[in-house]
């Protein structure tokens, strides 16, 4: 890295930290203001010994609250966390899949259209072209991810098919030990699936998960044809199983020339958080990049959730959701693309 890369570095850094900040102030002006933040905040406030308001300066300054409780996203009422100015808006409620009980919830106005639209820009046209269809393949239901990804296929220009995986009832089957049950619901599913692909819809570009991928292309490899066959030149895919040799298999064996594939980490609280273009020169290496400022990664110690670690180091997620709809300071996330170890044991992640 030559001394004027460092320097542009290091500006683009300073730049970005003081717009966080100033976004920061922004949001927690309005989370903790009674004309527009929500009751559960303006509650919440009430039983601190200081003001947020006036406290509350840059990113770091977060940390004066106290750990956010998982248990809070669990159960309603919902309209407690409704930001005041937005009581007349029609609202979305979006659930996490519920692997390790009852499901967390977030409501949603517009976040989920402005987080695709952010990750639109990502998408290389040459492999997602503008107007091309969508296949849309995965856990919609509670999760609510169709309507988003329906949203990023609109956007661009397209008609989104899609085709239903109901996690809750995987996760059932597997700890029920119905193997033989599980295996004949997915293909069930990827039935469907080539059923869409081969009705001459033109569909271009698909949302998958790993292991639905995986399925669907050895079975269209059963049919003698594959992903590229089918007409697919653009999969953006998310999941907990994207690592390195996942990565490096989808591409190389899966998949093959003229399908580009863009991994993604996303959830339920934050969006999406896109990679750079995963490439063999780099090893398959992923990188995510959080939709900062509307929200922050960081990845901290397993034992001080404080303490950022070193490059390289691995951690524990920490993310902090920083729009006008979602206010979550610090919520102790996944650890990588691997669930937190001290959560690993009670979650099941099935077939998506």
């Amino acid at each position: 890295m030559t001394m004027a890369t460092r320097g542009d570095l290091s500006l683009r850094v300073h730049e970005a930290k003081a717009q966080l900040d100033a976004h920061v102030q922004e949001m927690v002006e309005w989370h903790f203001n009674p004309q527009t933040g929500c009751p559960f905040w303006l509650e919440f406030a009430t039983k601190l010994d200081w003001d947020p308001r006036l406290e509350i300066r840059r990113f770091e300054d977060l940390r004066k609250f106290p750990p956010f409780q998982d248990e809070w996203l669990r159960g309603g009422p919902m309209r407690r966390w409704l930001p005041k100015a937005f009581v007349d808006k029609p609202l979305y409620v979006f659930e996490t899949g519920g692997t390790t009980g009852l499901p967390k919830s977030r409501l949603a106005i517009e976040d989920f259209r402005t987080d695709y639209e952010m990750f639109s820009d990502t998408l290389p046209d040459e492999f997602f072209p503008r107007g091309a269809n969508w296949l849309m393949l995965g856990p919609s239901g509670p999760r609510r991810l169709r309507l988003a990804v329906e949203h990023l296929c609109q956007y661009r220009g397209g008609i989104c098919f899609s085709v239903d995986l109901d996690p809750r009832w995987v996760i059932k089957l597997i700890k029920l030990g119905e193997s033989d049950t599980l295996e004949r619901y997915k293909a069930h599913v990827i039935e469907q699936a080539i059923t869409v692909l081969g009705a001459q819809h033109d569909i271009r570009c698909m949302f998958t998960t790993p292991k639905l991928l995986e399925a669907l292309a050895e079975e269209l490899e059963n049919r003698s044809t594959s992903i590229r066959g089918t007409g697919i030149t653009g999969i953006f895919a998310g999941g907990t199983e994207f690592t390195p040799q996942y990565t490096r298999f989808a591409i190389e064996e899966l998949l093959g020339e003229g399908v580009y594939l863009t991994p993604t980490y996303g959830n339920t609280l934050m969006g999406l958080a896109c990679s750079k273009p995963v490439t063999s020169e780099d090893h398959y290496k992923i990188t995510y990049f959080g939709p900062q400022p509307r929200a922050v990664i960081e990845v901290v110690s397993f034992d001080e959730m404080d303490r950022v670690v070193a490059y390289g180091e691995t951690g524990r997620v920490r993310l902090t959701t920083l729009t006008r709809e979602t206010f979550i300071p610090g919520f102790l996330e996944s650890s990588g693309v691997r669930p937190f170890r001290k959560l690993a044991a009670q979650t099941t992640v099935g077939v998506y």
